[in-house]
Formats: structure tokens, C-alpha cells, sequence
């Protein structure tokens, strides 16, 4: 285990996953970007408190969670011995034991906590390590062209802050739910360095997919509330294909 800012925000996380934001929208984005989660091994890497692996694993995967975060791991174990789903969680590094056995590896909002272009390539490269040969990486940088207003993401519960536009640029992230809130440092990749490094890592084909509304989201709050998240997105949603076995 190792020190992380993210060890005391396990509830904040549990809250904010409430939010409409990601309940009608980033929630239904991501997991039709998965596909049928039945029969799927799936390793939830940076799974902080759970939410993910615990939605696939009701949909009949089989997960594993990853996160070097201790507070966020002990939290998700908690809500393991409450509600057995069957998920394991693993703290730390991946270990050699789950090389090469899932279908996909699923990492929101892990890319942008990498520090260095080289600390990018071996995350993206712990995916591969992961995965079986076609199998795939699902991921959430933020987007290389999120708006640069601080307030233009206020109605969906955070605010992004961005000095510079370049590689490696901290992205000041302030978010709430209720009397929760935090301060989370992110970094910016620009589009052409995140391909580089998924390319560099093994991928042989990255797509870059649209967000979606669910039914209820659009009917609930209308389409004048989301659309100027999806004309302008602060995350990115990209599906990364590991090459399958030469015949």
C-alpha cells in the first residue's frame, strides 16, 4: 500500500456516485462501453470505493478491484461483507497471478493521476499486462478539449481548474455531494500523447466513444441540461483493443 489523496474520500465517492451526473450519464456511458457484463472477467483498476465493481458484478461479471489506496480498498471490502457480489479486492500492484486473464480492465479516472509521460505508458501497460490477448481497456482521461471556465461543470457537481494546456499540467478537480467535498490534483494529456502511450503500451486500436444519457436522465432533467456536457465533455471515454494472438 502506499500513501494516496484519494484514502479519505471513499465516502464523498459513495455520495457523489449519486449525483445525476454520474447517475444518468457517466454510469450508463461506461457500461455500454463494457458491453454485457455477464461472463466477463473484469479487473476494476483504481476501483476506489467500489461503485463499478459492484454494478458489474450484479450484471454477472466476475470482478476484481485494484487500488493502491488503502482507505478507499477497506471501504470497498466493507461494503463486500455487507453485500457479497463476490468481488475481490486487491491492494496495490498488480500481482503476476492475474496476468493475461480479463476480458476487459476498466479504469475511470485513473490516466489522470499519473504524474510523467513514462508513469502514463507503464499504467497503460498494467492494463495490457492484465488483459488477454483482444481483450480491452475501457478508460476516462480527462478530455484534451475540456472547457476552460471553472464554472461550465458547476451544474453537474465539480469544477475543473487548468493553467496550462500541455502534457503533464496539473488540473485543479472541486467536487461535492451533499456536506462532502475535496480538492483532487489531476493532470492534462493531450489527445495525441494519450494514443501514443496506450500505442506504446500494446494497444493496437484505440476508439474514442460518445457519452450517452440514460431514458430516465433525459426525460428527468431535459436535454437542455446535458448537452453542454456532451458538446463539451470533461472526460474523455476511450475503448483500447489489445492485439490478439498472431495465428
Amino acid at each position: 500500500m502506499v500513501d494516496s489523496q484519494f484514502d479519505d474520500l471513499a465516502m464523498l465517492y459513495e455520495r457523489f456516485s449519486e449525483q445525476p451526473f454520474r447517475r444518468e450519464l457517466e454510469f450508463p456511458s461506461v457500461l455500454e462501453a463494457v458491453g454485457e457484463a455477464a461472463g466477463l472477467r473484469v479487473l476494476d483498476l483504481g476501483c476506489g470505493s467500489g461503485v463499478y465493481s459492484r454494478k458489474l458484478a450484479r450484471g454477472g461479471a466476475e470482478v476484481t478491484g485494484l487500488d493502491v489506496a488503502g482507505g478507499m480498498i477497506d471501504y470497498a471490502v466493507r461494503r463486500e461483507r455487507e453485500e457479497p457480489l463476490g468481488v475481490g479486492y486487491v491492494p496495490g500492484a498488480l500481482p503476476p497471478d492475474l496476468y493475461e486473464i480479463f476480458d476487459v480492465v476498466l479504469g475511470v479516472y485513473v490516466l489522470p493521476y499519473v504524474t510523467t509521460y513514462e508513469e502514463l505508458v507503464d499504467l497503460c501497460r498494467s492494463a495490457v499486462q492484465a488483459l488477454r490477448p483482444g481483450g480491452r481497456f475501457v478508460t476516462l482521461p480527462i478530455h484534451p478539449g475540456f472547457h476552460r471556465d471553472p464554472a461550465y461543470y458547476a451544474p453537474y457537481g465539480f469544477r475543473l481548474h487548468a493553467y496550462e494546456p500541455e502534457d503533464g499540467a496539473a488540473v485543479v478537480l472541486n467536487l461535492w455531494a451533499g456536506r462532502y467535498e475535496a480538492t483532487i490534483t489531476a493532470r492534462y494529456w493531450t489527445g495525441q500523447t494519450l494514443e501514443r502511450a496506450l500505442a506504446e503500451a500494446g494497444y493496437t486500436r484505440v476508439d474514442w466513444l460518445p457519452h450517452v444519457v440514460s431514458e430516465h436522465g433525459a426525460r428527468e432533467y431535459g436535454t437542455g441540461y446535458w448537452q453542454p456536457y456532451l458538446t463539451v465533455p470533461h472526460a474523455a471515454l476511450l475503448d483500447c483493443r489489445k492485439q490478439e494472438v498472431n495465428p
